[in-house]
């Protein structure tokens, strides 16, 4: 198994139309949820994938199982819950980031805030290569955040652990989580966190450079931009620790793909210079999602062992193609389209422009994605 996710899906309605809550008349059934997503892209790009999860024994649990199936995601260690709902959402069709943007959450009390040590199938969820976790789960319930803390504790044998910060304020009731976040988040291997999402979480400002003084312990560190691009910040020793294995990590240091991660008692030094790729120029339709394909594909050219550069360009390809169609998941770009995309020039790069089918491309990619 190359990656396992473990965390709540949803099913989410969609607006038909742009406009309020209250003035839209219709919506059209979708599913969202961090960690399915990633699991979901990771298996359209071909990895072997797995989510671990609890839904309620309705017919929204039901939709999400089978839909989530439908990728090729191995969903045999999710749970039916008989006492408690599947979570549900609606969201209007405006940007997350502006005002007008409203989203209406029925997930209290649903089966995956129910997730907890003992009712989890924790060997299933250590059986990847990777096991990616985010904040998301950690503010559903006490029982979430213990579970997730047991996950990344530096045990011989756990997986390489990669974390998604995904600070979501409204889930943390009475407090913003934020030493939750940075104490899992200095456990994990690999850390996606957004420059503003930094900001608004921890107070850091100063850009990238400043996350990663906060940062140290991750053997990588990737720091998204926005439009601008996204920087990746590795220790010298990520290579040996990051490169592609043949199967699950052994248990025990120095076994099978490298050093056994989380090990680490101080902070590594990190001496290589961070890289940073700019983001193509995308049409965005809608921007939900965007940050979960960005770490699968990130993700996905960690397992075939890119080089860091490759790994971001990746990153942003699949992340363009969430951001250009209005679900909150997207089926990526095929892999050979994509590496031809990542293999261009930076002036070539320079002058992607991404809209909507651009992931149905067959052509030259000069040809299809450049002006």
């Amino acid at each position: 198994m190359d990656v396992v996710t473990l965390g709540e899906s949803m099913v989410t309605f969609l607006p038909t139309r742009p406009g309020r809550l209250a003035d839209v008349p219709s919506f059209e059934r979708g599913i969202g949820g961090a960690e399915s997503n990633v699991a979901c892209v990771l298996a359209a790009l071909g990895h072997s994938t797995r989510w671990v999860s609890r839904v309620g024994a309705d017919g929204f649990g039901k939709h999400l199982v089978e839909r989530i199936a439908g990728y090729g995601v191995d969903v045999r260690a999710v749970r039916t819950d008989p006492s408690r709902p599947t979570g549900v959402y609606f969201r209007t069709a405006a940007d997350r980031a502006t005002a007008a943007h409203e989203v209406a959450y029925y997930r209290a009390g649903s089966a995956a805030s129910a997730m907890s040590v003992t009712n989890t199938d924790l060997t299933a969820a250590r059986a990847g290569r990777v096991l990616h976790l985010s904040g998301i789960t950690a503010a559903l319930s006490a029982e979430c955040l213990g579970l997730v803390r047991h996950l990344a504790r530096p045990t011989a044998g756990r997986p390489l652990l990669s974390f998604d910060v995904n600070h979501r304020r409204n889930l943390w009731p009475g407090a913003d989580g934020a030493d939750v976040l940075l104490e899992l988040a200095r456990a994990a291997d690999i850390v996606f966190v957004g420059e503003d999402e930094a900001e608004h979480t921890w107070g850091v400002t100063g850009g990238p450079a400043a996350i990663r003084a906060l940062l140290p312990e991750p053997a990588l560190l990737i720091v998204k931009q926005a439009a601008k691009g996204a920087t990746a910040f590795a220790h010298d020793d990520a290579g040996e620790a990051l490169r592609p294995a043949a199967g699950p990590r052994a248990a025990g240091p120095g076994a099978g793909a490298g050093p056994a991660p989380g090990h680490a008692t101080a902070p590594r030094p990190t001496t290589a210079p961070p890289a940073f790729e700019p983001a193509p120029y995308v049409d965005v339709v809608a921007p939900i999602g965007a940050g979960d394909a960005f770490a699968a594909g990130f993700l996905s050219a960690t397992l075939r062992g890119l080089p860091v550069e490759r790994r971001l360009r990746h990153g942003h390809l699949a992340a363009a193609a969430a951001l250009t169609t209005p679900a909150d998941l997207a089926d990526p770009p095929a892999r050979g389209h994509a590496d031809r995309l990542a293999a261009l020039d930076g002036e070539a790069w320079g002058r992607l422009r991404l809209g909507p089918g651009w992931t149905q491309a067959d052509r030259a990619p000069e040809e299809a994605n450049t002006p």
